[in-house]
């Protein structure tokens, strides 16, 4: 019985000595983290919905709340995300017959990330995703959609570059 006292003893120093912390979503966070910042990201296009930023914003802070188990803060976190979106454009990518037969829809988001305790897990970056789509589908109508799939492929981006090195 002694032996296994001690065993559970050095275990639990073990485990409570790691310099590491890890999220459910196999994240990795520094220990000492325990707030995490969102600033509210800007539309410095001149297209777009205005709705663009809010949305954004909102995705970002929805998936490292749900990925991490930091508290949610206005500003100052321990580790904080800023940025804008740089550019959205839909544009032509496939011609038949003198005419579109697909559209790009791009969203590029300029990302500042910045973690006050491993200061070279630090990053100013671009990220960039697009959907493509038929030509014959009316853009405004399907907006919200593609918006929507390309604002979850640009935050999953965002995450992994912060806190999985990809």
């Amino acid at each position: 019985m002694r032996h296994l006292f001690t065993y559970l003893i050095v275990l639990a120093f073990a485990l409570t000595a790691c310099k590491t912390k890890v999220s459910l979503s196999g994240a990795t966070i520094p220990p000492e983290a325990k707030t995490i910042s969102v600033g509210f990201f800007t539309n410095n296009t001149s297209l777009g919905a205005p709705s663009l930023s809010q949305r954004f914003t909102e995705k970002l802070r929805d998936v490292v709340s749900q990925q991490t188990n930091l508290a949610l803060i206005k500003a100052n976190g321990d580790l904080q995300f800023e940025g804008y979106i740089s550019d959205y454009n839909v544009s032509p990518i496939a011609i038949s017959a003198d005419q579109a037969s697909q559209n790009r829809m791009t969203i590029t988001v300029s990302v500042k990330y910045i973690n006050k305790f491993e200061e070279s897990k630090n990053f100013e970056q671009n990220f960039t995703r697009f959907k493509d789509v038929a030509s014959d589908k009316n853009i405004s109508s399907i907006e919200p959609e593609l918006v929507q799939e390309i604002y979850r492929q640009l935050t999953e981006d965002i995450f992994n570059k912060a806190f999985n090195n990809w």
